[in-house]
């Protein structure tokens, strides 16, 4: 039986991996495991950050008492 953590490293070492696959032609240059994870750790952190935003303009408008739509149209924020 593997070990938990054992699993995690592969699963981390495929990420890296990957992520550099993607990248390095985009970037034009080698990257290291470092540079790797931390451009996982930023893009992660990133949409992490629009989530939150996202999340905080729909319970602003699910606290407005004015707003049953959105006014320009746009999609209308559901509870979660």
């Amino acid at each position: 039986m593997k070990r938990l953590d054992a699993a995690n490293d592969n699963d981390a070492g495929r990420q890296i991996a990957r992520t550099r696959r993607i990248w390095q032609p985009r970037i034009g240059r080698d990257l290291t495991d470092e540079d790797a994870r931390q451009l996982v750790e930023n893009v992660t952190g990133f949409f992490a950050i629009l989530a939150e935003w996202s999340h905080a303009e729909c319970l602003a408008a699910a606290n407005d008492n004015d707003v049953h739509a959105a006014p320009d149209g746009s999609e209308v924020c559901h509870d979660r």
